[in-house]
């Protein structure tokens, strides 16, 4: 089998986007070889599965040999993989970053963890939008927290409670 490098969900899409060059190419991922074979299984007339094959030859997405036509159907899998966005991890600990990573979606914090372990790692995460040291009223701290989640009240307690931030008289001040 061969891979078609370099080819994006688009050029995937624009060359199967003819109904007889789809039915031609999963003819082939599914073992047909030769044109009367292809044409034999879709049921299409002879010229169109050729025309079809050229197309599909000459876009790279299936490859003739001596042997009849070959497909290589992992071309999907990489282009989706191409097309992503690279993952930049939120820690450099991939065990916390995997924490994170489940409980952070698009800088929001998409629900509590349950486990304490867990709950620990979010929250030394969050804390991080704090200044060490800086004093914060807690209009201020609920405005920063609303940011992560709405429930601003609970993200506040548990830092504070894990000894995160101190609060003293109204006023927060991050610790580590």
């Amino acid at each position: 089998m061969f891979s078609v490098k370099g080819m994006n969900a688009d050029q995937l899409c624009g060359l199967l986007a003819e109904p007889s060059r789809l039915r031609t190419y999963s003819a082939i991922v599914l073992g047909a070889s030769t044109p009367d074979q292809v044409a034999g299984s879709t049921g299409l007339a002879a010229p169109v599965v050729v025309k079809a094959l050229q197309r599909l030859t000459k876009g790279g997405l299936i490859e003739a040999s001596r042997d009849g036509f070959t497909a290589d159907a992992d071309v999907f899998k990489e282009a989706v993989r191409a097309s992503r966005p690279e993952r930049v991890p939120l820690d450099p600990d991939p065990a916390r970053d995997g924490v994170l990573q489940s409980f952070i979606r698009d800088g929001r914090l998409t629900h509590f963890p349950t486990y304490p372990d867990k709950y620990r790692v979010v929250l030394e995460y969050l804390v991080q939008s704090f200044e060490v040291g800086r004093e914060y009223p807690e209009s201020e701290v609920n405005e920063l927290l609303n940011r992560w989640h709405p429930d601003h009240a609970a993200l506040r307690r548990g830092l504070v409670d894990a000894r995160l931030l101190h609060r003293e008289n109204g006023i927060y001040t991050r610790t580590k």
